[in-house]
């Protein structure tokens, strides 16, 4: 306790990272971040903009930045990306900033981050074009996780051989992430064809009767090769669950 608090009064740590060590949260204006799940879990803390103000989730990624030298921003609108982008300009000029407007996300690195480097990679497979961003989403959870992501991408099953084209790409992966929406057939089409474990990601795309997502959810549960399926445009859970699948690989490999 001593040496984490000289350490704050010789400005060698902030407070907010010395609340961390001893609390495994930060408390701010605009709530709680809890800076300790990377450490727990393996997956980064994501800061959700839904129900929140563009201020509240500025306010909340600077708190992640100072606590954990990293802030993930999901679901982001133009607004709230400059709410952000400004603040971290503000109050920290040295760190990264990478925006990604389709899959909705903000992720914000300190000068001194270090993102995790594993050996273990994650394929991230659209059907179409429509399933962009919820797999855009995905991909950023697992690199910021430290694995290698491949982008797969317009290999629906309209087109079955645009995927077969693919077949070799597509099992090279430690784990896939495939976004469908429609009927969601493609999860069920991949999972027969590769050795690694499938992550079904539901997308909210389509027309008429159920075409919001369920279809392609009740598709995907009703499988019949072995998959596991998250919720409808859940992008952060997939790449957070595969990511986990692909740590557990890489763990492996390193006692080898």
């Amino acid at each position: 306790m001593r040496d984490l608090l000289q350490r704050v009064a010789d400005g060698d740590i902030s407070p907010a990272a010395a609340e961390t060590q001893l609390r495994g949260y930060v408390t701010g204006e605009a709530g709680r971040f809890d800076a300790a799940r990377v450490a727990r879990t393996g997956i980064p803390e994501g800061i959700i903009t839904d129900g929140k103000t563009t201020a509240e989730v500025a306010a909340l990624a600077l708190d992640a930045v100072a606590a954990t030298g990293r802030a993930l921003v999901t679901r982001a609108d133009d607004a709230t990306t400059t709410a952000v982008t400004e603040a971290v300009a503000d109050e920290f000029p040295a760190a990264t900033i990478d925006t990604n407007p389709r899959a909705g996300t903000v992720v914000v690195h300190a000068s001194d981050f270090e993102r995790p480097d594993l050996d273990a990679s994650v394929g991230v497979v659209t059907a179409g074009t429509s399933d962009a961003g919820p797999a855009g989403e995905a991909a950023v959870v697992a690199r910021e996780m430290g694995l290698v992501v491949d982008r797969i991408d317009d290999v629906g099953v309209a087109g079955i051989h645009r995927l077969f084209d693919a077949l070799e790409r597509l099992r090279e992966p430690d784990v896939l992430v495939v976004a469908a929406g429609r009927e969601g057939a493609l999860p069920t089409v991949v999972a027969g064809l590769v050795d690694a474990p499938v992550v079904g990601l539901p997308v909210s795309n389509g027309y008429g009767h159920a075409g919001a997502g369920e279809a392609a959810l009740d598709g995907m549960l009703q499988s019949c090769t072995p998959l596991s399926v998250v919720n409808i445009d859940a992008g952060f859970v997939a790449g957070a669950q595969a990511g986990l699948v692909a740590r557990a690989v890489a763990a492996g490999r390193s006692e080898e």
